[in-house]
């Protein structure tokens, strides 16, 4: 429990020191949603799974289900992604 305390100080000091979210200087996922139609991620893992209706992303500590209509990956690189379409539910499993 201890060395967990420490990797979180350690963390935080060095988001502190270069004016940055913990969260990005973890490496931890970071999801965006524009309205129902555009979601945005960074830090991904991969996609598991992919339809029309529903895409699964590996966010490493968890799985991220996009559910939808006329979902459609429209880029994706080594660590982000984008997804346009009817998006109605966004469940997040651990």
């Amino acid at each position: 429990m201890e060395f967990f305390k420490k990797e979180i100080n350690v963390i935080n000091g060095a988001a502190e020191l270069f004016d940055l979210p913990p969260d990005l200087v973890a490496g931890l996922p970071h999801i965006e949603l524009v309205g129902d139609s555009h979601f945005y991620m960074e830090h991904h893992r991969g996609i598991l799974s992919y339809s029309g209706e529903e895409i699964d992303i590996n966010g490493e500590k968890c799985l991220l289900r996009i559910f939808g209509e006329n979902l459609e990956l429209t880029n994706m690189t080594g660590d982000q992604l984008r997804i346009r379409g009817k998006i109605s539910r966004l469940e997040w499993v651990k």
